[in-house]
């Protein structure tokens, strides 16, 4: 029905079409639908007005080998189910532990790792009105209730999560702007709170709660304007990262309650973010439409990714796929068939110890290893994005990685001593059509802007290897500033944006801010050109470290972007097996790795789980 209405609409079979499998240089990702979790019913949730649907996972060292556990809530409902993901199908007509609650609903919620055991979980779940609940879904006990009579704030519950390394402290976050760390020992008391000032920064403060007895909560962080929508902790426990609605990525020194360094989203409010595995970067998302990545040690945005047309809800990075080589870097050489079988290989014989060969290729400078993080993103759009950040925007001066990149380099200006780039044209010679790089106006511009989605070892994947460009395998003159042509074939519009931007950036280098990146048409050249002319006031931040120009930064693009849901998206996890992922009307859905769809028995498949109705 709701196809059917879209469709009639004008968006016709091909945009309404939801994707089931997709392909990246690993093999085939798959939708395992009996692996699909939700209301056991399975009937889609109505969700006007609701809450987004939020996905917890713990595991408890069962000794049957599957520890995993399921959280999820939707609407007024909270579920907990064993998880059996690539392996078993979902068996919805047993869930461990449900929960109905009235006047108000479930936000948010998070697992305690350290003290989950096969008899006992601590489970924190936020809740609309502003109120925490610990509970125990295995032994059915609500143990205990934080901020019952809303004496410390009123607001909506955003985000909460247990302290790295604790099992008693906690934090939760509000849409009033402030966080609150509890401790599950201590009492919320009968009275409002009294503070005292503890620090105070630019646009954040915390106090302490003054009161004879130890009581909660311990501090009040006060961040940022408007609603402090996620927060995540770094790798290592001792950072915070904030997102909030005035638009601030603030990252904090969580112990010393210092701030470490701002970001400034491209406009509106940031309402996702998340740490590499090695907590080197930090990705946030939000009302910009776009993915921006910044660098934790220099405290600057170092690229943007542009994919979505609408805003981003959740990322998240992919620890066993992020990628580290050891090896002398890999050169290509040979026909495309060639270079995709390599991606191939190469995606099999990654290795997992991620993190600590990280740390090893972050600890010298001579740059023994390569280096691929990947990061996933799902929005309002209902479409899932995969990146790949690599060498050539985490290194931008080394020569080697520009003229490795292989995919689509939309440049702008001359290149700097020691580097060559790649500049997507129409042209289908390797050196065909440099003519508008060299344009009078841009050569006077002294940055260079590669826009790109990854090194050749990620790269066979944008659009498989049809449009991977032979000609920048090659020299192409190393530190000589010859300006290479890259072929782009299945990427035209990519290919018009860059032309165009070529063209007009010299006329009017202020975007507009106000307008959404994903609507701007990639096949219409002549409205770029209206926004990109039309003279607008931007906020004072636009074109300093804390927000810089889009033309200043990397422009990556997405390895793939696929609709999966009818929904928005509000979850995207990534586990060992598989991916999962969730939309607003209810139904998670798991994702099988290359190579893992085999582990679901044949006999489940054949048949419906349970004997339940799909």
């Amino acid at each position: 029905m709701l196809i059917s209405k879209m469709a009639a609409e004008g968006g016709g079979k091909e945009m309404n079409e939801i994707k089931t499998q997709f392909t990246t240089r690993e093999g085939v990702y798959k939708l395992l639908t009996h692996s699909e979790y939700s209301r056991p019913n399975r009937v889609p949730f109505n969700s006007q007005g609701s809450n987004p649907v939020k996905v917890s996972f713990v595991n408890v060292n069962d000794q049957s080998g599957n520890g995993d556990r399921i959280c999820f809530n939707v609407g007024r409902e909270l579920y907990f189910y064993i998880y059996k993901g690539v392996r078993k199908a979902a068996d919805l007509s047993k869930p461990i532990d449900k929960r109905i609650y009235k006047g108000t609903q479930p936000t948010c919620h998070d697992f305690n790792h350290l003290t989950a055991t096969a008899e006992t979980v601590s489970l924190l779940v936020g809740f609309s009105a502003g109120q925490v609940q610990l509970i125990d879904p295995i032994k059915k006990e609500t143990s205990k209730l934080f901020n019952e009579e809303r004496l410390i704030d009123k607001s909506r519950v955003t985000c909460l999560k247990w302290v790295p390394g604790s099992e008693s402290l906690f934090l939760v976050s509000h849409a009033s702007g402030n966080m609150y760390l509890y401790n599950v020992e201590h009492t919320c008391g009968t009275t409002a709170p009294h503070y005292q000032l503890l620090k105070q920064g630019e646009n954040y403060s915390v106090h302490t709660c003054k009161s004879k007895s130890t009581r909660n909560p311990l501090l009040k962080w006060t961040v940022g304007e408007g609603a402090l929508n996620e927060f995540a902790f770094s790798p290592d426990g001792k950072f915070l990262a904030c997102v909030s609605q005035d638009g601030f990525l603030r990252v904090f020194n969580f112990d010393a309650v210092e701030l470490h360094g701002t970001m400034k989203s491209y406009f509106g409010g940031l309402l996702c973010v998340c740490w590499s595995p090695d907590g080197k970067y930090i990705v946030a998302g939000g009302e910009d439409d776009l993915v921006t990545v910044w660098s934790f040690l220099d405290c600057r945005v170092i690229a943007r990714g542009h994919g979505h047309k609408s805003w981003v809800s959740v990322v998240a990075f992919d620890h066993y796929t992020t990628s580290v080589e050891e090896s002398d870097p890999m050169e290509f050489s040979g026909s495309d068939e060639d270079f995709q079988d390599q991606m191939i290989n190469f995606g099999r014989d990654r290795a997992n110890s991620t993190q600590s060969r990280l740390s090893k290729r972050n600890s010298t400078d001579s740059r023994p290893v390569s280096v691929t993080y990947r990061f996933g993103s799902v929005g309002q759009d209902t479409q899932l994005c995969l990146w790949d950040l690599t060498e050539d925007i985490l290194f931008p001066h080394l020569p080697l990685s520009r003229t490795r990149t292989h995919t689509n380099v939309m440049n702008a200006t001359s290149p700097p001593a020691g580097a060559t780039i790649i500049t997507n044209t129409s042209s289908n010679t390797a050196n065909g059509n440099n003519s508008g790089a060299n344009t009078p106006g841009i050569n006077s511009l002294s940055t260079t802007l590669p826009r790109s989605n990854s090194l050749p070892h990620s790269a066979g994947t944008t659009a498989t290897a049809n449009n991977t460009n032979k000609a920048s395998s090659g020299g192409g003159g190393i530190g000589s500033g010859i300006m290479d042509s890259a072929i782009a074939t299945g990427v035209s519009k990519f290919a018009t944006l860059s032309l165009h931007d070529r063209k007009e950036r010299h006329h009017e280098k202020d975007h507009k801010r106000n307008h959404s990146m994903g609507h701007i048409s990639s096949k219409s050249s002549d409205k770029l050109n209206l926004l990109t002319k039309t003279k607008t006031d931007p906020a004072k931040t636009l074109g300093t470290l804390l927000c810089p120009r889009m033309e200043d930064v990397p422009l990556l693009e997405p390895l793939i972007c696929k609709k999966i849901a009818h929904e928005r998206l509000t979850v995207l996890i990534f586990l060992e097996d598989c991916l999962v992922t969730a939309c607003q009307e209810g139904f998670i859905c798991t994702w099988a790795r290359p190579g893992k769809v085999g582990l679901l028995s044949s006999q489940n498949q054949a048949s419906s789980p349970s004997g339940t109705v799909v």
